[in-house]
């Protein structure tokens, strides 16, 4: 499909021959009969409507999925022939290619951005002079240097996007797929993102750059339109016919009665939209205006932390939003936007300040009133995946209505009605699991409508959206605004939030802590983001939440270690235990961790107490938040040992009712062994907090090589466990994600009685195992994009080298060893 004639002196990276592609075993075709030939240097942009199958052509090009049929040549190598993958061709193609996924967290291998950034490298083998300088440079070209000892699982969507863009050109491929690589980010970001690539086109990388933002396109040498199956190359005029076509809605405050397919869109949404339900605050004023100065929602000194940032996500932070104004918020990536929404929503609680919603105190929620807010707000995730969890699309989009007492057979054509409107009615029998991103993204935005909330909050809504798709949902936001409906959009469009928002709130940055409002032309001059603070909720105990919570922030450990977390509370200050070589460090805790298991008299404990708080001294760790953050384990041993004493009878009767119990003995050894396992539990956690999963895994490694002469596998073996440290939390994400999506569309999880709620977490089970599924797939694709194979030689970008420092602690540990073993029998209690 090249032609033109400057093409034809460059090497072919990549050549496609009559590729054909299905995802049903030929009933029908994602691909069909795509020929494409890629030159080297070029710079080539594909777009496409959803589910067009952009990105399975993006994984094929990439060398990661193998089609159906035909013929596939990367880099010079005959993946694909005749119906037939060539795997060692694959690994050895995949070397200088390069790919960002549509979805970041997919691509994510560990849990330290810049060890997450040189996995590739140490894959291809590079020295650990080289991997620091490219790791540098490719965090730097992505602007997230500051974020290089930060967890990449806790980073907002578009600092992940940043971060696997960052982990794919650190790898120097020859070749780069980008799809979707812009999705998440805002402007400022996407101009960096653009600048790198236009930076890479000049040196000489071919990049395949797939997107829905055509002005990303404009230094393209060729354009790809994938429709239906077939791929057809466009001219910059298709493009900006494609753009005027587009944005036709977005630039005028009303259509005119003419045959422009927007208008024709705009008529069905009206046509489909239900005149019932839950709409009841209907609009009076034409344009953005709100109906009356009364706050819809009221915003009042919030912040909000978690436990692994240094400073807070929100801080300060107060507006208001009239009843049924629209109202754009916009920031950065990582300024709190997502956050906001989840506050929003009582998904989550801010550290201080208060949230009313129609009157109602999210702070202290009861049952009744949790019951009205989910019938109140409606909330658009910015992850369409954590918000789809029944079998099927029709079920899923039914799920609110049935929740708020709709009868199925209703709750169904409500369902129907809101897949009409987005255009996806023909998926309503499809597992919403088997959808494209975009696709994903209609169905749950038709989940959230159909329940027809009189405040909807739609984070970045369009995002990954084509223009067809994004039109509708412009169009949807303006009809239900028109009607009343309390519209909170958190957008990076510019052009979206200025046409389609009365106000625009920015989010302030991390480093600038006071929030900012643009007022748009269409808006009241008067109106700005903060209001009186008493102006909506005034009730007494609302206005004493706000004072009784200042200043008393509780900043625990947000996963804690060794119950949730598994180590990614680590932060990367220096102390001496996190100086340690990694393999000395797992070697002595390990046995620290088995010495404490023989603690049997009390003098042994206080000898493992005050070893274990030397270890949380020096690892500069503070203990409350330690404790804090173990306290379901530390309650549990409790618990366990309360329960002991009235099984164990030695020593003198203290109570006894009945044949129940209670002796000194029982006391003692109830103290004792809780005690012990606490210490043991901290000690893990102290471990896991000191030491980022790739040092466990490098010194995993290490230790188990000697035994690889005798067929053991101790990389892979170590690569298992690494995963495991990454991949236990994000299924406890996703479990999360889950209960949290059903939650805000009225689910019985949140407030059904104790047997509904054990139903409905029952109910829970099979979208986790069908998220751990997708997830481990999404992780093999990952590591085969990051060029690991079993067996190969990794370079290890960490250095291991033992010093005397770590001697020392060797032998403080055996002191400490020692020590126990002599108060084994030297002291021991006599008890009457």
């Amino acid at each position: 499909m090249s032609s033109n004639p400057s093409h034809r002196s460059r090497q072919i990276l990549a050549c496609l021959q009559n590729v054909r592609f299905s995802h049903d075993d030929g009933a029908s075709w994602v691909l069909d009969g795509i020929d494409l030939t890629i030159h080297q240097g070029e710079r080539i942009g594909i777009i496409g409507p959803n589910g067009a199958g952009k990105s399975t052509l993006a994984r094929i090009i990439a060398g990661l999925s193998a089609p159906d049929d035909g013929t596939v040549t990367l880099l010079g190598h005959e993946v694909f022939v005749n119906g037939t993958p060539s795997p060692h061709q694959y690994r050895e193609a995949r070397r200088d290619i390069g790919i960002v996924f549509q979805n970041p967290a997919d691509q994510i291998i560990t849990t330290v951005t810049q060890d997450d950034t040189a996995f590739g490298p140490e894959n291809l083998g590079m020295s650990p002079a080289s991997i620091t300088v490219t790791v540098d440079e490719a965090l730097k070209s992505v602007d997230m240097r500051p974020s290089a000892q930060s967890d990449p699982t806790r980073l907002s969507g578009g600092q992940q996007q940043r971060v696997a863009i960052a982990g794919t050109l650190a790898m120097r491929p020859r070749l780069i797929v980008l799809d979707e690589p812009t999705a998440m980010l805002d402007a400022p970001s996407r101009s960096n993102v653009m600048k790198v690539l236009n930076r890479l086109q000049s040196s000489g990388i071919t990049i395949v750059h797939v997107t829905h933002h055509t002005q990303e396109l404009r230094r393209c040498d060729r354009l790809l339109s994938l429709e239906h199956g077939h791929l057809r190359e466009i001219t910059r005029t298709d493009l900006d016919t494609r753009d005027m076509d587009a944005l036709t809605f977005i630039r005028h405050d009303h259509i005119e009665k003419t045959n422009h397919p927007a208008t024709a869109t705009r008529e069905a949404f009206t046509d489909a939209m239900p005149h019932d339900g839950l709409l009841h605050h209907e609009r009076t004023h034409e344009g953005c205006h709100p109906i009356d100065d009364a706050a819809m929602v009221q915003v009042s000194h919030v912040s909000r932390r978690y436990a692994d940032n240094d400073r807070d996500t929100i801080h300060d932070f107060s507006m208001s939003v009239s009843r049924g104004e629209t109202v754009a918020i916009m920031g950065s990536n990582g300024s709190g936007k997502t956050t906001l929404t989840r506050l929003l929503a009582a998904l989550d609680k801010p550290d201080e300040g208060n949230i009313c919603i129609d009157g109602i105190d999210l702070i202290d929620l009861d049952k009744r009133n949790r019951r009205l807010l989910r019938r109140t707000v409606g909330l658009v995730m910015q992850q369409p995946e954590n918000q789809l969890f029944a079998p099927t699309v029709l079920e899923d989009v039914s799920y609110g209505p049935r929740n708020l007492g709709y009868g199925s057979e209703e709750a169904e054509r409500l369902a129907h009605r809101a897949l009409k409107l987005f255009g996806i009615d023909r998926l309503a029998e499809r597992s919403p699991f088997s959808l494209s991103g975009g696709q994903q993204r209609l169905a749950a935005i038709a989940g959230v409508v159909a329940s027809n909330p009189p405040v909807l909050i739609m984070d970045e809504p369009a995002a990954g959206l084509d223009h067809k798709a994004a039109l509708r949902i412009n169009e949807l936001i303006t009809i239900l605004a028109d009607r009343g409906t309390t519209v909170i959009l958190v957008t990076h469009s510019l052009e979206q939030a200025r046409t389609l928002g009365c106000r625009i709130i920015r989010m302030p940055d991390t480093a600038d802590r006071t929030a900012t409002t643009d007022t748009d032309a269409a808006a009241s001059d008067d109106k700005t983001a903060r209001h009186s603070p008493d102006s909506v909720c005034n009730q007494t105990g609302a206005r004493n939440a706000i004072t009784k919570r200042n200043g008393r922030k509780t900043h625990g450990l947000r996963h804690g270690g060794i119950a949730v977390g598994f180590g990614a509370t680590w932060n990367g200050r220096r102390s001496f235990v996190r100086s340690l070589d990694p393999r000395i460090k797992l070697v002595m805790f390990i046995a620290l961790l088995f010495t404490g298991f023989t603690v049997a008299t009390p003098w042994q404990l206080v000898a493992a107490a005050l070893m274990t708080l030397a270890l949380t001294a020096a690892s500069r760790i503070n203990p409350l938040r330690l404790l804090s953050s173990l306290k379901l384990w530390l309650g549990m041993f409790a618990a366990l040992g309360l329960i002991n004493m009235f099984f164990i009878h030695s020593g003198r009767v203290l109570f006894a009712f009945g044949s129940l119990q209670i002796t000194e003995g029982g006391i003692y050894d109830a103290v004792l062994y809780s005690s012990r396992l606490a210490l043991v539990v901290i000690l893990g956690d102290i471990l896991l907090i000191t030491t980022t999963p790739t040092q466990l895994t490098d010194a995993f490694g290490a230790l188990l090589s000697p035994l690889s002469r005798f067929g053991l596998h101790a990389q892979e073996i170590a690569l298992v466990m690494s995963l495991a440290l990454r991949f236990l939390p994000t299924l406890a994400d996703e479990t999360h994600a889950i209960i949290d999506a059903q939650a805000a569309r009225g689910g019985s999880i949140e407030t059904g009685t104790p047997t509904a709620r054990l139903r409905a977490l029952g109910a829970v089970i099979v979208p986790v195992f069908t998220g751990a599924l997708r997830h481990s797939d999404n992780l093999a694709l990952a590591l085969d994009a990051r060029c690991f194979e079993a067996g190969i030689r990794r370079t290890h970008w960490h250095e291991m080298k033992a010093t005397g420092r770590d001697w020392r602690f060797v032998g403080a540990c055996a002191v400490y060893m020692i020590l126990l073993a002599l108060l084994s029998n030297g002291f021991k209690l006599i008890w009457a």
